[in-house]
């Protein structure tokens, strides 16, 4: 919490914050000043946060992100109401120009979400899936392209743009995959989606690695142990190197018990693994899921697949 805590503290937020994780935390409203702020690490949500109140507070805010471009949702929506936000390549700069208003809105479908759809038709042995009305923003579809690496063939038609946010149709079908190395400047733009990737490169050809996602160790749960640990259990063959995530590929059928300890994407990851022809995945919590894509389970079984 205090990725966020102390930058608005600097900003001139009153804060008072307990335990070792910033948790409980009491914030005091008031007068805010301008700030200029390097980031200790790529996060939209961080970003996101000191953007916004800068736009509350009414001051200018700079803020520089150490490696890579995290999504960028809060400064396209900013533009669209006349809000300055430059990017020179180092810093983001948001001026308080503009005028917030109640609007009216399509929100499309999360492509995060999608990412897991895409995955079933990857797996899957036929057929072409359609994915409509999916928002395409360019920060957040960089997954397709490591994707593309592999040997996925994943088509978009692209649709109207919403608040500055490009919206379209993702169209895909099975694929052979191959191993890639994914680098650490691409993890920021492609974070939300390694567990979906990390469970397709365990089925592909050759070696996968992630370099540098120790941020997964403090997502919802530890991802980055997690995703190696529940591979292994059901077969393939993963480890973690310092900050790296190493997968070996390998033709096996999936089978075993997957511990998420709470966390969404791990079940909905490992729960589209379980629709490998012959597979036998038993996830252990996917009501978890629903935190982010309400009705998973049902859309499986929709599908003609079974998630347990």
């Amino acid at each position: 919490m205090r990725r966020v805590t102390v930058p608005l503290q600097l900003m001139g937020a009153t804060v008072h914050d307990e335990g070792t994780d910033g948790l409980p935390v009491t914030m005091t409203g008031g007068s805010l000043r301008a700030l200029r702020y390097e980031m200790p690490v790529s996060s939209a949500q961080l970003k996101g946060s000191l953007l916004l109140a800068g736009l509350v507070g009414e001051v200018p805010v700079a803020v520089r992100e150490p490696v890579g471009r995290s999504r960028d949702h809060t400064e396209r929506l900013l533009r669209s109401f006349g809000y300055s936000v430059t990017d020179d390549g180092e810093w983001i700069r948001f001026e308080p120009t503009g005028r917030l208003e109640t609007f009216s809105v399509v929100v499309p479908g999360d492509v995060s979400s999608a990412a897991f759809l895409v995955g079933i038709s990857l797996l899957s042995q036929t057929g072409q899936l359609r994915i409509a009305g999916v928002g395409l923003n360019p920060t957040r579809t960089h997954y397709l392209e490591v994707l593309r690496r592999m040997g996925a063939v994943v088509g978009i038609e692209e649709g109207t743009a919403q608040v500055g946010e490009p919206i379209g149709d993702l169209i895909v079908g099975p694929a052979a995959l191959n191993g890639v190395e994914v680098v650490a400047e691409e993890i920021p733009s492609l974070i939300d989606e390694i567990p979906m990737l990390a469970v397709l490169a365990s089925c592909a050809q050759g070696t996968t690695v992630f370099r540098e996602v120790g941020e997964l160790r403090v997502k919802e749960s530890d991802r980055l142990g997690l995703l190696a640990s529940n591979i292994r259990e059901l077969g393939g063959l993963a480890v973690v190197s310092g900050n790296d995530l190493v997968i070996e590929g390998a033709d096996y059928r999936p089978t075993g018990e997957v511990r998420t300890d709470g966390d969404h994407r791990l079940a909905m990851a490992f729960a589209v693994l379980g629709t490998v022809p012959d597979a036998r995945v038993l996830v252990d919590n996917m009501e978890c899921a629903d935190v982010s894509f309400p009705g998973f389970r049902l859309m499986l079984s929709a599908l003609g697949w079974r998630a347990s």
